[in-house]
């Protein structure tokens, strides 16, 4: 019976240690299967991956900054261009201490402590292998010390690199534009913009033109050790440069431009070729010199900017929007003959003043033009004959003209700031103002006064328009072949009626009691056609002249115009602000300019070979040939 006891307690223990060794042998066997299959993931399912990473901590990659293209003049003057400069960078990932770094550094170089701490702040938010941009302009005193204490500063780069400067200044500002910082919304694919420095276009052609200009970046890659030292190039894609844009500006003439306008408080002028539509001046006063931007400008000076009286980051050849005032009246005279409710017989009285609707409309000159025809009314530019034929017209027809002259849009020209004034109808009263449209608005609209706004640049291309009876659209590029540049299609308005147009406006300039009698060149030889405008911003100045009004009251000045009258081939717009009465402000000023265009003339000099420019003491005695 004992020996049985025994043999049950032994089978009892086998029985205990064989389970014991099972789960032993099982739970073994999860864990090498466990490991096999980890190893299996790492070494083969996951091998891309991590051999990808093994690759990151020893292969870097380093970007390069494309040149950026110029921006020439139409004769290839440099207006934007580039110069070369060093800077100082640090990765924050190849430095074991950074804010040390940055202390060492600021015994070198100049490196106050403010500027130390920003630069804290974005490496705690931007990839520590993106480069920190230090310092530019480094002096080649500064560039060696960094380079000498290299060893010590870890992480820490000098390299070369690309200023923009702007050789022209304050004359072409508004044109080229100015570049700066790129924000986050503005990064695409090219990892070169997330590079320290890298400036992109922010006004101007430099905005307009950013993509062309800016060029594609480059890398090399490069085998690093663990402390970030390069040990050899493993391969290299060259950068794309830039590409130039010419624009169809003229450097003399813009530069002679700017000089006129600097005599005016504020004051905008606009010069094209009729054929082509190419834009020969855009000149805005007060102006800014982009330089003083693209370098650095602080929060102070950008303030300041931004609140001067002038206001001269407004480019006024395309933003600034006025009323039209009697420059509109060659739009109502179209509309009206087209529409065929006035002819160039028909007479219209006038007595200083014109009634309707309980409300008296005034003429300019308070005695009145007596019986006045269609050629006589443009050339003493009445008042009370574009009252009638407004009101004949009505708004929506006067609306279609005014929008086929160049009116109430924006062009495709390269110019991404412009505004495009307003020209009203019904739709546009009821759905801005829920109200009804009314005759004594139609009245005001015929003179370009009322809800009527215009910019110089549209001013221009009426006026090229009516000069060559086509569709002429402008442009800030110069065309690589200007043998190939296509005539625009035709207005499709009848031929007469534009010749009574351009009539009214000789007369204007050239005959007895016209307005724009001041705009007369020196050349004999060569007859320009135009008209006045005086636009009306304040009531004061319909009761006492402007010259006896505050500046800021008193009325704009405009001239709009065309010549040679036979043979047109430029159009020129201006306007004075404040200037009173555009015969004696904006029609002198466009004077001046054309008669730099005939003395300098620019397109004819292209297609017969090029000639010595006049001295400015020799303009007005230029003749043309």
């Amino acid at each position: 019976m004992k020996r049985l006891k025994k043999s049950d307690d032994g089978v009892r223990s086998g029985g205990v240690f064989t389970r014991r060794s099972l789960l032993v042998g099982l739970g073994q066997t999860a864990i090498m299967a466990g490991l096999g299959t980890r190893l299996y993931q790492l070494q083969v399912s996951d091998a891309s991956r991590y051999r990808r990473l093994a690759e990151q901590n020893r292969i870097d990659i380093q970007m390069f900054v494309p040149t950026r293209g110029r921006i020439l003049d139409r004769n290839g003057e440099v207006l934007a261009g580039n110069q070369e400069i060093r800077r100082l960078v640090i990765i924050p990932d190849l430095t074991n201490d950074l804010a040390h770094t940055l202390k060492l550094l600021g015994r070198i170089i100049s490196l106050p402590q403010d500027r130390q701490r920003l630069l804290l702040r974005r490496a705690a938010k931007q990839n520590r292998r993106i480069p920190l941009l230090i310092s530019t302009g480094l002096s080649w005193e500064e560039t060696a010390k960094v380079n000498v204490l290299m060893p010590e500063l870890s992480g820490v780069q000098t390299e070369s690199g690309y200023e923009r400067i702007y050789p022209m200044g304050a004359d072409f500002g508004h044109l080229t534009g100015y570049v700066g910082a790129i924000e986050r919304f503005e990064i695409d694919d090219d990892a070169a913009l997330r590079l320290p420095g890298v400036r992109i276009g922010k006004a101007g052609v430099e905005r307009a033109f950013n993509d062309a200009l800016r060029g594609r970046g480059g890398h090399i890659k490069v085998e690093i050790d663990a402390k970030g030292h390069i040990l050899r190039s493993l391969d290299k894609t060259d950068s794309i440069a830039g590409g130039d844009v010419k624009l169809s500006i003229d450097t003399r003439l813009q530069r002679r431009a700017m000089h006129r306008l600097r005599k005016e408080k504020r004051a905008s002028v606009v010069a094209m070729d009729i054929h082509s539509g190419q834009i020969m001046i855009m000149a805005s006063n007060p102006a800014y010199d982009p330089q003083l931007i693209s370098s650095g400008i602080s929060r102070d000076n950008w303030n300041k900017l931004l609140t001067e009286p002038g206001d001269p980051l407004n480019n006024r050849s395309i933003r600034g929007q006025y009323p039209p005032g009697s420059t509109f009246k060659m739009v109502t005279a179209m509309a009206a003959l087209e529409a065929g409710v006035i002819d160039e017989v028909e007479r219209i009285p006038c007595y200083g003043r014109y009634t309707h609707g309980g409300h008296t409309f005034k003429c300019w000159k308070s005695s009145g033009h007596r019986r006045v025809r269609l050629h006589d009314a443009l050339r003493v530019s009445c008042d009370v004959y574009f009252y009638e034929i407004a009101r004949r017209l009505g708004i929506n027809a006067l609306s279609a003209m005014a929008r086929r002259l160049g009116f109430g849009q924006t062009f495709d020209c390269g110019l991404l700031e412009q505004k495009p004034g307003l020209i009203p109808d019904e739709d546009w009263k009821i759905s801005r103002f829920n109200r009804g449209w009314l005759e004594g608005e139609t009245i005001l609209a015929g003179i370009g006064q009322g809800y009527v706004l215009a910019t110089p640049l549209q001013l221009a291309v009426m006026a090229a328009r009516i000069a060559s009876g086509r569709e002429v659209t402008p442009t800030i590029v110069k065309p690589e072949k200007p043998e190939n540049v296509q005539l625009a299609n035709s207005l499709g308005v009848n031929e007469k009626h534009l010749e009574l147009v351009r009539k009214g406006m000789f007369a204007a300039v050239n005959e007895g009691g016209g307005t724009g009698s001041n705009a007369q060149l020196p050349f004999s030889e060569v007859l320009v056609a135009g008209k006045t405008g005086t636009s009306q911003i304040s009531r004061k100045s319909s009761y006492r002249s402007n010259w006896n009004l505050k500046w800021e009251d008193r009325d704009h000045g405009l001239f709009v115009s065309y010549f040679p009258f036979k043979a047109p081939r430029y159009a020129v717009a201006a306007i004075v602000e404040h200037g009173g009465s555009g015969g004696k402000s904006a029609a002198p000023l466009a004077r001046d300019i054309m008669t730099d265009l005939v003395a300098l003339d620019p397109i004819n000099r292209e297609n017969s070979g090029p000639e010595p420019a006049p001295e400015d003491g020799q303009l007005a005695a230029r003749r043309p040939t």
